[in-house]
């Protein structure tokens, strides 16, 4: 599930037909009134209005058709009330209409421009945050991403799950910054990953390459700003046999895990360097084994989520959210968890987000499709 961050809003049947016919009604109500108040009153100067807002929302020939019936309509109106000032009104309409009609080329071309940008963003998407399987044998994953803005449809936050012989592996993370030189590192960083999974027998090799292949980038793209570009990451092997997690946290939020309603943070025993940072102090890895039993659901997810907050400074409970939740499937879960966070945030998130559920499924849910 891959989201702009923006609230979702029940629009009433035919509301958004009743903003595009704005500018006919416009017209209608100017003309009336025009025609049933006296002269003096000249409601017939405002019909200029009615193309400058069809620009807003209209393609040019209608914005120029509505401006020739605003015309006709004038010289209607004279022939009612030959006091009226026809032909400085007429002037008028023309001009509007003809500065309507190029308004309304401009404001389609940047929203062609802006479509083959979201076009490119979403094929930049499909390469860093590549669908997942739902089913790694017993064990069950589901992703969620909301980006925080809403032309946007990704951004520094990264994630990834792949099978190799060792094990379902998993990786999320966040680059710190915005813009392009973070998803060029995130995507730096799920590549390698991509290749270390297969190839690294443990977590700790992985760490390293990846910590490798963010330092090489940042090396070629330095960061504009006075401080170094890193990122968070956290590395989790389950094994086939499930029974435990391997947890490696390099400086990112700690997992949640549910078991029969009591919740676990698995915090590490020794926090491990941020990728891009081993250099300067050092690459001490640690790795955490945890007991993974069927049923548990465990929550890996990215600062986005737990930042999350209101107006008043409020943060967004995600631990208290979590003991609430009753044994639900990875995708109801991510659901309401993408419903409560945009009504706890009014649907104005401040980062990006990325979560990944997984739960490994018991003998019995291991039978069913």
């Amino acid at each position: 599930m891959i989201e702009s961050g923006r609230p979702w809003l029940r629009r009433r049947p035919g509301r958004g037909r009743l903003v595009r016919l704005s500018p006919v009604i416009l017209t209608v109500v100017i003309a009336s009134l025009a025609y049933a108040t006296p002269p003096e009153m000249a409601f017939s100067r405002l019909l200029p209005a009615a193309p400058a807002l069809a620009a807003a929302m209209w393609p040019v020939l209608p914005t120029v058709l509505l401006g020739t019936v605003c015309l006709l309509l004038m010289i209607g109106l004279s022939l009612v009330f030959p006091d009226l000032g026809t032909w400085w009104t007429c002037a008028g309409i023309i001009a509007v209409t003809v500065a309507a009609a190029y308004g309304s080329h401009l404001r389609l071309q940047r929203e062609r421009t802006l479509l083959q940008v979201r076009l490119v963003a979403e094929a930049a998407q499909q390469v860093v945050l590549s669908p997942l399987p739902r089913l790694f044998g017993n064990i069950e994953i589901e992703s969620l991403y909301l980006a925080a803005a809403a032309e946007a449809r990704i951004g520094g936050d990264f994630y990834e799950v792949v099978e190799t012989p060792y094990g379902i592996r998993m990786l999320i993370g966040d680059v710190r910054g915005k813009g392009l030189p973070a998803v060029g590192e995130a995507a730096a960083i799920v590549n390698a990953f991509r290749e270390a999974a297969h190839g690294e027998s443990g977590l700790v090799g992985i760490a390293r390459r990846l910590d490798a292949s963010s330092t090489r980038y940042n090396a070629s793209f330095p960061s504009d700003g006075p401080m170094e570009r890193f990122a968070t990451a956290l590395l989790v092997e389950i094994p086939h046999e499930g029974g435990r997690i391997d947890v490696l946290n390099c400086g990112h939020p700690p997992p949640l895990l549910l078991n029969r309603g009591e919740l676990r943070v698995l915090e590490s025993s020794s926090p491990s360097p941020l990728l891009s940072l081993a250099e300067l102090i050092g690459d001490d890895y640690s790795v955490d084994t945890f007991e993974f039993t069927p049923g548990d659901l465990l929550l890996l997810y990215t600062d986005g989520i737990a930042e999350a907050r209101v107006r008043d400074g409020e943060f967004f409970p995600l631990a208290a959210w979590m003991r609430r939740q009753p044994p639900l499937a990875p995708r109801e879960v991510l659901t309401a968890l993408h419903r409560d966070l945009l009504r706890h945030s009014k649907g104005r998130l401040d980062d990006d987000v990325a979560a990944l559920a997984v739960r490994l499924r018991g003998p019995r849910g291991a039978q069913s499709p």
